[in-house]
């Protein structure tokens, strides 16, 4: 099997001009790669014949063993699996603490994956995702995500607990490009981060890095984190230039991550690590180091979410769509790993959507969000955000998400 893609990838790479740069790096660990059996390494040949460097892939099929079987909007919560590093940040007195705070929770995200080189579900236009979280100090979280746009893919989310003080808007819009051996997904978009605790702060804005799929026509396929993202805060004049580090083909380390903090024009520490080990932080003004997160001490203590059962779920909803609906012919496919089913059911989804939206631009039907409006370029829930942690409160946020004719 690896010398039917090393023959096809040494083809592909002359007549396509790839550079010996984009070859599947070595040493990898097991949970970042997957390894093609035949019938796949096939599937991936055939894709790849339809593809030039650098083209657009958002109306190209992927073949479906690549696919996780869950929704985008799903897989977004993943970064409100460790609440308790957010959580009693408006106590802070010193906005830079505050502000460190903010990139534990961030950084504490990635760790968060399935195994191996997997993609999730495409959200269709109008699917949502809506969860609640119960933490042990007896609050609750409130998430919201909603498919926003299809043509260019929008997802919008929302999460807010009130009584603890935190809300965050946002907004995903990833873009992906055949590069040779690699597939880029150009994550645009980003987190607002609000400690209501603290209004004179305001926000709190995180962008994402890129993610890269290495290896994708010979070698062992690899997922990578690269590029830089900020996180900055200007009421405090507070940035962080982090760089997610691909590995290099002779050098460097997996899932490396670098960064300074600075406040205004002055550097105030340095962080370090792996996203998928331990992350440290280190002050410039006293050298001294603390842990920001340790995936493997602190990884598993993930906050659940509840999710009402599928049969209580609105046709749309993600997870019915997965179980119930759209999806479900595909899931069962993916779970049964019969490549062939999957991918005709995958394509009968794909072209049911596409006949939906034909016959909404013919009619001139406009899509609406149901949870999310756009004001001043940015997408933001159609809710006035509760600024008390009060239980009217509470159950404004619930009735929202969760209206009573909902079921």
């Amino acid at each position: 099997m690896m010398g039917l893609f090393s023959q096809a990838g040494s083809h592909i790479k002359r007549a396509r001009g790839l550079s010996v740069d984009d070859r599947a790096p070595e040493d990898t660990e097991p949970d970042d790669t997957s390894i093609l059996d035949e019938n796949e390494g096939s599937v991936i040949l055939s894709l790849i014949s339809q593809l030039r460097v650098g083209m657009d892939l958002s109306k190209v099929t992927f073949p479906t063993f690549v696919l996780e079987p869950r929704s985008m909007l799903e897989r977004i919560t993943d970064f409100m699996s460790h609440p308790d590093l957010i959580f009693g940040a408006e106590k802070c007195d010193d906005p830079e603490e505050r502000f460190t705070r903010i990139l534990q929770y961030y950084l504490a995200g990635w760790h968060i994956k399935p195994k191996g080189v997997k993609k999730p579900y495409n959200p269709v236009l109008g699917e949502f995702f809506r969860c609640r979280y119960d933490y042990p100090n007896n609050t609750q979280g409130f998430f919201v995500a909603e498919q926003v746009s299809h043509h260019p893919p929008i997802s919008a989310f929302f999460y807010i607990s009130p009584a603890n003080r935190v809300c965050i808007v946002g907004e995903l819009r990833p873009k992906s490009k055949f590069l040779g051996n690699s597939v880029s997904t150009t994550m645009e978009g980003e987190n607002r981060i609000t400690l209501m605790g603290v209004p004179d702060d305001g926000e709190y804005v995180v962008t994402m890095p890129n993610m890269y799929a290495r290896g994708i026509l010979f070698g062992k396929m690899v997922l990578e984190l690269g590029d830089t993202c900020v996180v900055k805060n200007e009421k405090n004049r507070l940035f962080c230039d982090l760089e997610f580090k691909t590995k290099g083909f002779f050098s460097g380390t997996y899932n490396a991550i670098a960064g300074r903090v600075r406040r205004g024009n002055s550097d105030t520490g340095e962080v370090s690590g792996r996203w998928s080990h331990v992350m440290e932080f280190k002050s410039i003004k006293s050298g001294s180091k603390r842990v920001l997160f340790d995936a493997a001490k602190d990884g598993q203590n993930v906050a659940p979410k509840y999710v009402p059962d599928v049969e209580q779920q609105e046709p749309y909803e993600s997870r019915r769509t997965r179980m119930r609906s759209l999806w479900k012919d595909l899931t069962q496919a993916i779970e049964e790993r019969n490549m062939e089913r999957a991918t005709e059911a995958k394509s009968a989804v794909e072209d049911a959507q596409r006949e939906l939206r034909r016959k909404r631009e013919e009619s001139g039907e406009k899509f609406v969000p149901r949870y999310f409006e756009r004001h001043d370029g940015r997408w933001e829930p159609k809710l006035k955000i509760p600024r008390d942690d009060s239980s009217d409160a509470i159950d404004a946020v619930q009735t929202w998400i969760w209206p009573p004719t909902a079921g």
